[in-house]
């Protein structure tokens, strides 16, 4: 097998602090040694911030937002759709 993308689906759901910073250290490895592109969908924000590269943000399956963690993190609809806005 040569995979050239790994798609993971909450891989986290379910596990500790620790098991996550595991898993988390792992795919990074996994990524470096392979050279795999990796589509990884998760809810645990900080963990999606310290992994991606670029983030696609949805708000009800509807994509709101695409780019890097920084410009997410700071994008009105985003903020509106995960925080709450004054609307």
């Amino acid at each position: 097998m040569d995979p050239k993308l790994l798609l993971l689906d909450e891989p986290m759901a379910g596990m500790n602090l620790e098991e996550t910073e595991d898993m988390a250290r792992y795919l990074l490895d996994i990524r470096r040694r392979l050279g795999l592109s990796m589509i990884l969908v998760e809810h645990d924000m900080h963990l999606v911030m310290d992994l991606a590269d670029r983030v696609m943000a949805l708000d009800f399956g509807v994509p709101i937002a695409t780019g890097a963690p920084a410009d997410i993190q700071s994008d009105e609809n985003v903020i509106s759709a995960y925080l709450g806005g004054a609307g």
